[in-house]
C-alpha cells in the first residue's frame, strides 16, 4: 500500500485527466456498474466527520473519502481498495483532489448543458473553488469573457487570468452581481454564501447555472426564482440533492418537482435528456459525490503506479 500526497497528486494528474476520468465514472454510474455511498456526517463538540465513497469495478476500486470540518476548515483523505481481491491499494491526502474534481466535474457538466456557442460567464466565488473554476473554464471550455464577483481578490483573479490565457482570447473583469448575470451565458456560483446571490429574473434566455458552492440543507445561493425558471435541473446524485441540496431544499413547495430532476450520468449518455432548445434555462446543483473523489484517486494511483491510464483531453478552445 502506498500513501500519496497533495503534492504528489498535483503532480500526478491535472484537469487534463480529470475530466476524462469523471466521464467515464459517472457514465458507468448511470449504466448500473457503479455504486455510490452517500454522504454521513457526524459531529459533536464543533468537530464534525464526514464519509462518502464509491464502488466502481470497472477502475478496479472501491474507496471512500472521510473528512474533517473545525471552525468552517477542511481536512481530507481517501483510501483506496482492490476490487479484485479486496486489499487496501492506497491512502491519499484529498484536499488537491476535492479542489480539481469539483472544476474538472463542472466542466463536464457546462460541456453537455451549455447552450452552443457560450461564451460569456459571471463567476461568484474568488475563493480556492472559485479560483479552480476560473481556470478550469478558461482552459477547458470555449467560454471567453469571465465577469468576477466577490467580496475580495476580484480584480487579482481577473488579472490572473487576463495574463495566464491572453493568447487564447480571454477577458476578465470584476464585476457586480447583477452587471455580471445579466446577459451572460454561463453563471457559476462558488462562494459560501447562505443566501440568494442574484435575482434570477435577470438571467437570460438559454442561460446555464453552476450552483456548487452549497452543500447543506440550510444554505443556498440561488434564489426561487432561479430555481422555477429552470426547463431542466441536472444533479449528481438524486438521493443526495434531496437530503444536502438547500438551494432545492428551501424553494416553495411547487417551485420544481423533484421527479423531473435528472443526474448527470444520464445526461452524459444522453444530451437530449436536459437542453430541448438554446432558450431553455438549465441548472446543474453540485454538492459532491464520493464517485468523483473515488475515479480520480484511482487515477491518481494508477500514474504513481505505472498502471495504463485512459487518454487525457486537449483543452477546448475556440
Amino acid at each position: 500500500m502506498i500513501h500519496l500526497t497533495d503534492q504528489q497528486i498535483d503532480e500526478l494528474i491535472g484537469f487534463d485527466d480529470a475530466i476524462p476520468a469523471l466521464d467515464i465514472a459517472f457514465r458507468t454510474f448511470a449504466r448500473g456498474d457503479a455504486a455510490v455511498q452517500r454522504r454521513v456526517r457526524t459531529e459533536t463538540g464543533g468537530v464534525k466527520l464526514s464519509t462518502l465513497g464509491a464502488v466502481v469495478p470497472e477502475l478496479g476500486v472501491a474507496g471512500a473519502k472521510v473528512y474533517s470540518t473545525i471552525a468552517g476548515r477542511f481536512n481530507f483523505s481517501i483510501i483506496l481498495f482492490s476490487t479484485d481481491d479486496g486489499r487496501p491499494l492506497a491512502t491519499l491526502e484529498a484536499n488537491a483532489i476535492t479542489r480539481l474534481r469539483t472544476a474538472a466535474t463542472t466542466v463536464l457538466a457546462l460541456r453537455a448543458l451549455a447552450k452552443p456557442g457560450a461564451r460569456t460567464v459571471a463567476l461568484f466565488g474568488t475563493g480556492v473553488q472559485g479560483r479552480a473554476h476560473a481556470h478550469a473554464l478558461a482552459a477547458f471550455t470555449s467560454l471567453r469573457e469571465f465577469r468576477i464577483v466577490g467580496l475580495e481578490g476580484t480584480a487579482e483573479l481577473a488579472d490572473d487570468l487576463n495574463r495566464t490565457y491572453a493568447e487564447h482570447g480571454v477577458q476578465a473583469c470584476p464585476a457586480c452581481a447583477g452587471d455580471a448575470v445579466e446577459g451572460a451565458d454561463v453563471v457559476v456560483t462558488a462562494t459560501r454564501a447562505t443566501g440568494a446571490l442574484f435575482d434570477g429574473s435577470l438571467l437570460s434566455p438559454g442561460a446555464t447555472i453552476a450552483a456548487i458552492g452549497s452543500s447543506l440543507p440550510y444554505t443556498r445561493e440561488l434564489d426561487d426564482t432561479t430555481v422555477s425558471r429552470a426547463s431542466r435541473i441536472v444533479v449528481e446524485l438524486r438521493e443526495q440533492a434531496r437530503e444536502e441540496a438547500g438551494d432545492l431544499i428551501q424553494t416553495a413547495p411547487g417551485t420544481f418537482a423533484w421527479d423531473d430532476v435528472v443526474e448527470l450520468g444520464a445526461v452524459l449518455e444522453d444530451p437530449a435528456t436536459a437542453r430541448r432548445d438554446d432558450s431553455d434555462i438549465v441548472l446543474y446543483k453540485a454538492v459532491g459525490i464520493g464517485l468523483q473523489d473515488v475515479a480520480l484517486a484511482a487515477r491518481a494511483y494508477a500514474r504513481a503506479t505505472g498502471h495504463a491510464a485512459a487518454p487525457g483531453v486537449a483543452p477546448t478552445l475556440a
